[in-house]
């Protein structure tokens, strides 16, 4: 298994070496990030600007109308709120092909704390104009995610994990705009995820088979856009469906789904597993997946509660 940041960081130093539109400016954080990569492999394709995010969008902007395809590389929390008005103003109102790297994304930040943790991130970008938001499973998805946004002409989000996860998909996966991945089949209950929580979600469905319960797992790839009749398609006929998310609750991907489950005419109940309302905290991953309840112990034991 390979980190997410890791090969963030190795396929655009490939993927420079043949396209010279592709420009990574790193905000202090390059060993974190894996930008150093692209420092390393390909130094004329790197711009370290320091902390300095809101500046950092800036320049983005400027080499992106002549002729660059920059991404940015920081922690995803000092995208979403220290340079947040810049990234509105300048990228997505100009609809600017700004790449915007979210590095130690959700909950799991290598115990860097509360100010570093970032569960509010889908809420703020899936409500920007013009805004394109992925959040990959694994590092196969994360890898063919890199190589579609390198032809994208638009602004883009990603989430990409500090850690490695269990892969859902193989080295043969082709990303898709917008379509969502039927991982599992299931005839009970249907669970809905995003980003690196659907490994987990995987393991959690496995945990629900030995108690008899059928879970279909679905994998949203990319939560803006997205096609809503294919996912109404792949949540079957179930009388419950449950959305998991490494996110807060609020304007995540279980809003997403409650706002398409009650504009359809699909008799659907939705429990909505995620984070309350609240700062988190620092800590070893298992306790703060443990904590949260999004462990793939405490996803099974949510559903079979609801169940019961």
């Amino acid at each position: 298994m390979k980190a997410q940041r890791q090969v963030w960081g190795e396929t655009l130093a490939e993927l420079s070496k043949t396209d010279s539109r592709i420009v990574i400016l790193d905000g202090d954080l390059g060993t974190s990030t894996k930008a150093d990569i692209m420092a390393k492999d390909n130094p004329d394709a790197f711009v370290q600007v320091g902390i300095a995010e809101q500046n950092m969008v800036g320049m983005a902007v400027g080499m992106s109308t002549v002729g660059y395809r920059p991404w940015l590389s920081t922690f995803g929390v000092f995208l979403t709120n220290r340079a947040l008005d810049q990234i509105r103003m300048l990228v997505s109102q100009t609809k600017a092909p700004v790449r915007l790297a979210a590095a130690y994304s959700g909950l799991l930040n290598g115990a860097a704390g509360k100010t570093h943790q970032d569960i509010e991130d889908l809420a703020v970008m899936r409500a920007m104009p013009n805004m394109t938001v992925l959040a990959p499973a694994d590092e196969y998805e994360l890898e063919a995610m890199v190589r579609w946004a390198a032809e994208f002409d638009g602004p883009l989000y990603i989430r990409v994990a500090r850690d490695p996860v269990v892969p859902v998909f193989t080295e043969a996966y082709e990303f898709e705009l917008g379509k969502p991945r039927l991982v599992r089949e299931g005839s009970d209950v249907t669970l809905i995820s995003t980003g690196v929580q659907t490994s987990r979600t995987v393991e959690a469905a496995d945990l629900l088979q030995e108690q008899g319960v059928s879970a279909r797992v679905i994998h949203l790839p990319s939560l803006k856009p997205l096609d809503e009749q294919e996912l109404l398609s792949l949540i079957g006929n179930v009388d419950r469906v449950f959305t998991v998310e490494e996110h807060t609750k609020i304007n995540g991907l279980g809003s997403l789904v409650a706002e398409l489950l009650v504009e359809s005419d699909k008799p659907t109940r939705l429990t909505r597993i995620g984070l309350e309302d609240g700062w988190s905290e620092s800590g070893p991953n298992d306790f703060l997946l443990d904590k949260y309840g999004i462990s793939p112990k405490r996803v099974a034991e949510q559903v079979l509660a609801v169940r019961a």
